[in-house]
């Protein structure tokens, strides 16, 4: 119902540790390289961000740190109300670079937009619960009311749907579902009006902080769908021709966009600096603000990412139709970009 050779796992934990070391390590060079070159005038790029979003705590790092002065980058930002306005920038040639999803990125490059996609973020949202509530598994979400975050295609919404049809259960029929603002279905679910809430993880986390129980997180259920690894859902994306004509200062702004989520991971000083922009001051939401965002940093191969994205694009052409994806079955070549060195 619906209102409004195998290796060992020692091998293969080194192979992991070799391949981000060498990640690191090319685009540490190519930095060297280009910062080496005199007088060289600081390239420009042009973001378009949401305000309140976590993209603005990286800014703030990194302006902090210098670390846009470090990668010879001049960060011309715009901030923005909502994540369609950046897609609009984006699309009249206002923005450079900005947050969106490699879903979105497949749709417009069928339509002939050749936009590209970076890792940003694999942190996702999660089904949570009251601490004292009777519902332990996602069975028992049937004949439950369940508020989510967003709208009918909401890609978690989509996900958590296809996992509960493999075990025969029609979650959009046989739960009483109610689609809402973000954050209105996190007022709703601390209001105790529902049984049970899917929002984004930023909402996830304010709703643990306050004793919430997280049932499920979507990156748990993600295996059984068939991906291999965490997942970015949230990348950085940017015109594909535009790329190749900044090639290097796209790779300054990868190298410097990983130092500042590691410095807020690694550094309470960092962390503290851009605690103010979380909206709290509370130090229990700020420790899990702080877990959730660390757990999304993008720790695979793009190879790995792109093919996970492909597998989990067809689940969610499958649930969410047309309305979704548009015509197009597959995930669209190109859509994830391969030129960052060591990747």
């Amino acid at each position: 119902m619906r209102i409004v050779l195998k290796s060992t796992s020692s091998e293969e934990t080194a192979h992991k540790v070799m391949r981000a070391f060498g990640r690191s390590l090319a685009l540490a060079v190519t930095l060297a390289l280009t910062l080496a070159e005199p007088g060289r005038a600081a390239d420009t790029v042009r973001l378009a961000v949401q305000k309140t979003g976590t993209f603005s705590w990286e800014l703030a790092a990194i302006r902090a740190g210098g670390l846009d002065k470090e990668a010879d980058l001049s960060l011309d930002v715009t901030e923005l109300a909502s994540p369609e306005a950046g897609k609009i920038a984006l699309r009249a040639g206002n923005a450079d670079i900005i947050l969106s999803d490699w879903l979105w990125v497949s749709r417009e490059r069928t339509l002939g937009a050749k936009l590209t996609f970076y890792p940003y973020s694999s942190a996702l949202g999660a089904v949570m619960v009251p601490a004292s509530s009777p519902i332990k598994s996602l069975a028992d979400l049937k004949g439950r009311k369940l508020a989510v975050g967003g709208g009918p295609i909401d890609k978690s919404w989509l996900l958590l749907q296809a996992r509960m049809k493999q075990d025969g259960i029609d979650l959009k029929s046989e739960a009483t579902v109610v689609y809402g603002a973000p954050p209105l279905i996190a007022a709703k679910a601390l209001d105790g009006e529902m049984d049970a809430s899917l929002n984004f993880w930023n909402f996830c986390a304010q709703l643990e902080a306050k004793g919430f129980r997280r049932l499920t997180g979507i990156e748990d259920i993600l295996p059984k769908l068939g991906a291999k690894g965490a997942v970015s859902a949230v990348g950085y994306v940017f015109d594909e021709s535009w790329a190749a004509s900044h090639r290097e200062a796209v790779a300054r702004f990868i190298a410097m966009t990983r130092k500042a989520k590691q410095l807020l991971v690694t550094s309470d000083a960092a962390w503290d600096k851009i605690a103010p922009l979380t909206g709290t001051s509370d130090a229990t939401l700020l420790k899990t603000y702080r877990e959730r965002y660390r757990d999304g940093i993008p720790r695979r191969s793009i190879d790995d990412e792109e093919k996970d994205a492909r597998v989990l694009y067809r689940v969610l052409a499958e649930t969410g139709g047309r309305d979704l994806v548009g015509p197009a079955a597959e995930l669209e070549p190109g859509t994830f970009y391969h030129a960052v060195p060591g990747d």
